[in-house]
């Protein structure tokens, strides 16, 4: 998963979210910059019952905001989404002794991020073909 003040990055460099079922984010500044949420059409949680661990559906959780405007809330994209959202211009992802590198191509240049994960090098390419995107 990629921290917040990389998401936070690629959020203000435009990159846009429909929010899905799985989507992961942070309602950031609040005091829960740790605390994931993920979209969920229905909410299930572990519980340790008498008899063991249960898997338990239910329509509405104790604890609940009531509602935020998708504005307020950051996209934490997975993996594949960064990687989707590449398209074209990514050429490659290899791993190297310390990491990950991610090559694209942007604007006829190729570009190399490297990072300590996937999820991260994916990022900090995609960071870069939005900015490459939004210059004149």
């Amino acid at each position: 998963m990629i921290p917040l003040h990389l998401a936070r990055q690629l959020r203000d460099a435009g990159l846009a979210w429909e929010p899905a079922d799985g989507d992961r984010f942070v309602l950031p500044d609040r005091g829960m910059d740790h605390e994931v949420f993920t979209i969920s059409r229905m909410v299930v949680e572990v519980r340790t019952a008498p008899i063991g661990r249960m898997i338990a559906f239910n329509g509405t959780t104790e604890w609940a905001l009531d509602a935020v405007e998708q504005a307020e809330a950051i996209w934490i994209p997975r993996e594949e989404q960064l990687r989707r959202t590449l398209g074209d211009a990514l050429l490659s992802l290899v791993q190297t002794e310390d990491g990950w590198r991610c090559t694209t191509r942007i604007r006829g240049t190729l570009a190399e991020s490297e990072a300590d994960t996937a999820s991260e090098a994916y990022a900090h390419a995609l960071l870069g073909l939005l900015e490459a995107r939004a210059e004149p």
